[in-house]
């Protein structure tokens, strides 16, 4: 009986450390992923692309803000933004800090569901079911004025069902995107019409913008012809266990590439995908563990 209760007492004090760790310490460890991939043509320079997502802001989030706001001093030359920039109905106050010094550098952004809806309490065991489910009863946020500020004041592409063209480091750079996929609201009859208008044959990079990281989304994205593929959404899985991995992903994506890069194939052809661990968590969910919070920098170089 003695052994049986130290033993007992032993996991739950593994457990509680574990709580702490994850509430109190991990999901402020920031950090930058780089990696360098050579998919440029031939004597093209160097193309500094910082990825970032799933900030899901509130305002009182100042620490965040902060780490976010010294990502200038990666000097990107294209930010790649694929959404839920919110988690706050007043988030905005917080993003418009964060995002302030990448004023003028060009950039590329797609929405998730909470740049439209504030998150709302849930049972966090669900997610192990299978993707979560819409709560109709949640509050809308103000996507327009985020909108505005991402176009007007940061100068950015909105990529949502849509598609563009921008000039980053001398590089003529087309991107493609959908709206939150986890939604449904992504429409991808709609981008060959899209892509045509932009006239961006010519370009030397190509990128595919979603969200939410399904498989229809990453196999529509190659068969229009996307070089790299940037994605969001899953938060790497949040809590990852050592040695194995994430338990979840929150969509259909194989769980071992729920965070990070790796190549997705479909029909003959392959694309470096990056799925981004992410910046932030609900307010409802305020817990990392083996997974912490991240922008990534991608330094793409010229083909050999």
């Amino acid at each position: 009986m003695r052994t049986a209760l130290t033993a007992f007492g032993a996991v739950g004090a593994v457990g509680v450390a574990t709580a702490v760790w994850g509430v109190a310490v991990e999901r402020y460890l920031f950090t930058v992923r780089e990696h360098t991939l050579p998919l440029l043509p031939a004597g093209s320079p160097d193309l500094r692309i910082l990825h970032v997502s799933d900030a899901h802001m509130a305002p009182w989030q100042h620490r965040k803000q902060q780490w976010m706001a010294a990502l200038v001093d990666l000097h990107p030359d294209l930010v790649i933004n694929t959404g839920d920039n919110l988690g706050h109905a007043e988030g905005l106050v917080g993003i418009r800090r964060a995002f302030a010094p990448l004023r003028g550098i060009p950039g590329f952004f797609v929405h998730g569901s909470n740049d439209h809806v504030a998150p709302s309490p849930r049972n966090p065991l669900k997610y192990f079911t299978g993707p979560s489910r819409h709560q109709p009863k949640a509050e809308a946020i103000d996507a327009d004025a985020l909108d505005s500020f991402l176009v007007d004041d940061l100068g950015w592409t909105d990529l949502n069902n849509a598609a563009g063209v921008v000039e980053a480091a001398g590089i003529r750079v087309a991107g493609f995107g959908v709206s939150d996929a986890h939604r449904q609201w992504d429409r991808l009859d709609s981008l060959p019409a899209a892509i045509t208008a932009t006239d961006s044959t010519d370009a030397a990079l190509h990128v595919g913008v979603t969200h939410a990281p399904y498989r229809r989304v990453l196999d529509r994205f190659l068969d229009l012809g996307a070089d790299a593929i940037f994605a969001g959404h899953t938060h790497g899985g949040q809590v990852r266990l050592p040695g194995y991995g994430a338990l979840v992903a929150n969509c259909d994506i194989p769980l071992r590439q729920a965070r990070g890069l790796s190549a997705w194939e479909h029909g003959g052809r392959a694309a470096p995908l990056n799925v981004s661990a992410g910046l932030g968590h609900s307010i409802y969910a305020p817990v990392r563990f083996a997974c912490r919070p991240e922008a990534s920098l991608l330094v793409l170089t010229a083909r050999g």
